[in-house]
């Protein structure tokens, strides 16, 4: 493809400066000419090409001469010494309205320029061409030896205590849409295509997770079913419209729908993160109060950003998440949270004052829904009505956080919230009955009272389940408590 640009390239060249190939090889067709010679018989005559001359005899003013060039004459560049200016073309009747101008005595190969002018424009364009090669052929060599020059410690797609990545910052450069956070779609399709799944590791109605490999190092790729269809759409759509880099917000790299196995498969792919969801770190890992206070600053970090509209072009809307429970919330390397699964994020603008819902029939876990959701009382029509509600499921979190504490030797097996009150897959029904009707929340254990990071946390998670959704606590309020509570931990103080 590059050799035909630059085959383009010289022809346009070639053209800019008044040749053709015509112009540079001694034309096989005879053309006619206006003929005003002493030598001509007849007022046309014809040749290889037309001249148009004038002739210097001595003690004698120039004269204007027309008529044809032959093949067996020098070719039309290479003027005879007593011509003081000529001209030559090779179309019919092209010598017929040229007029010359009286130059100096010719000193030398005066006609050199007009041959040497060319030929250096042409070496200009070759090296131009050849430039322009070399550095695309570089750029690809150094893409390719980013990961064995930069060592283990800098992997592309792997998370670092800051939350960057290479990846990242490839994005962040010269590949953006400039509208959104995603490569182009074109290079996300060609990611996609590169990438092998090697193990899947974790299941649920939405479809499956795997680990995948791309040019060896793991990346997460999540698979939608086909009747989650909505869910991938509204996911690719916020994530390629909408500036979402963070360190607490899981780093997307692409989106495509592929055909894979006869069939249509919807993926997103994202950075991988090896201890998996909060919900299964929970199981496997009891806390120190300061690795759980860790986890809740990340977490509350993460939702803070999504809640808030950020104005300017590096701006953001202001975003609900709409389902967030501890599988949503995926834990890094560093030990920090970051949030997951936008499929039923809703959107606000102030400065539009429209609120995008997307077109998502699918609802979100019946655990983690809030009074006003369970008995139907919610403002759809009201943003901050989704962003109460995001609460609420955060001080679900928050407890699910707590029990896995280890507080003077004593700690608690995981488990959901409400698990002792409801079923394992609870209904609508059930959740409504508990939350709705007899009010309940999750017991905070007396524990949590003797320590005063998890005293703190306790505080917090009663201010998020207020049944007024408008006294809960803001995601930045909680963002802010919390890490004042992480450099102060020895004197918890009521949130208000």
């Amino acid at each position: 493809m590059t050799l035909g640009i630059f085959r383009r390239g010289l022809f346009m060249l070639l053209v800019a400066l008044g040749l053709t190939r015509g112009d540079l090889v001694k034309p096989s067709k005879l053309v006619n000419c206006i003929c005003e010679n002493p030598h001509c018989k007849k007022p046309v005559c014809q040749g290889a090409w037309c001249t148009v001359v004038l002739v210097r005899e001595q003690g004698r003013h120039p004269q204007v001469s027309r008529g044809c060039g032959s093949q067996n004459q020098e070719l039309c560049l290479g003027r005879p010494t007593e011509f003081v200016n000529h001209h030559c073309c090779y179309r019919s009747f092209c010598n017929q309205n040229v007029s010359l101008r009286l130059e100096e005595e010719p000193k030398g190969d005066t006609h050199l320029p007009l041959i040497l002018g060319p030929i250096l424009a042409l070496l200009v364009l070759v090296a131009l061409g050849a430039l322009g090669l070399w550095h695309v052929r570089r750029r690809q060599e150094k893409q390719r030896g980013l990961h064995s020059d930069l060592g283990e410690s800098s992997l592309i797609l792997k998370a670092s205590d800051q939350g960057d990545s290479m990846l990242g910052d490839f994005l962040d450069s010269d590949c953006t849409t400039g509208s959104g956070s995603g490569l182009p779609f074109l290079v996300q399709r060609t990611v996609a295509r590169q990438v092998a799944l090697v193990e899947c590791v974790g299941k649920g109605r939405y479809g499956e997770v795997w680990r995948g490999s791309w040019h060896g190092e793991s990346v997460a790729v999540k698979i939608f079913s086909s009747r989650d269809e909505q869910s991938w759409f509204r996911e690719t759509e916020i994530y390629n419209t909408v500036l979402l880099r963070h360190d607490n917000i899981l780093g997307f790299i692409a989106s495509d729908m592929t055909s894979r196995n006869s069939s249509t498969q919807l993926w997103l792919i994202t950075h991988y993160h090896e201890h998996g969801s909060l919900y299964d770190f929970l199981q496997r890992q009891t806390l120190e109060p300061q690795l759980a206070l860790r986890l809740a600053v990340s977490a509350a970090c993460g939702l803070a950003h999504l809640h808030v509209e950020i104005f300017g072009t590096q701006g953001k809307p202001a975003i609900a998440h709409r389902d967030l429970k501890s599988r949503n919330v995926l834990v890094k390397s560093n030990l920090q949270c970051c949030i997951a699964d936008l499929g039923l994020a809703v959107m606000h603008s102030q400065s539009s004052d429209y609120l995008d819902i997307g077109n998502n029939p699918r609802v979100g876990t019946k655990r983690y829904m809030a009074p006003e959701v369970l008995d139907e009382q919610i403002r759809t029509d009201c943003f901050e009505s989704y962003k109460w509600t995001d609460i609420w499921a955060f001080g679900l979190v928050l407890w699910e956080i707590a029990r896995r504490t280890i507080i003077n030797g004593i700690v608690e097996d995981y488990r959901p919230p409400f698990y002792d009150m409801v079923p394992n897959d609870p209904s609508f029904e059930d959740m409504k009955k508990v939350v709705c009707v007899d009010q309940q929340t999750p017991t905070i254990p007396n524990r949590l009272a003797a320590d005063p990071v998890l005293s703190g946390l306790a505080q917090m998670m009663r201010e998020c389940w207020y049944p007024n959704p408008t006294a809960r606590l803001t995601a930045l309020r909680i963002k802010k408590t919390l890490q004042k509570l992480s450099h102060n931990p020895e004197k918890p103080k009521g949130i208000h």
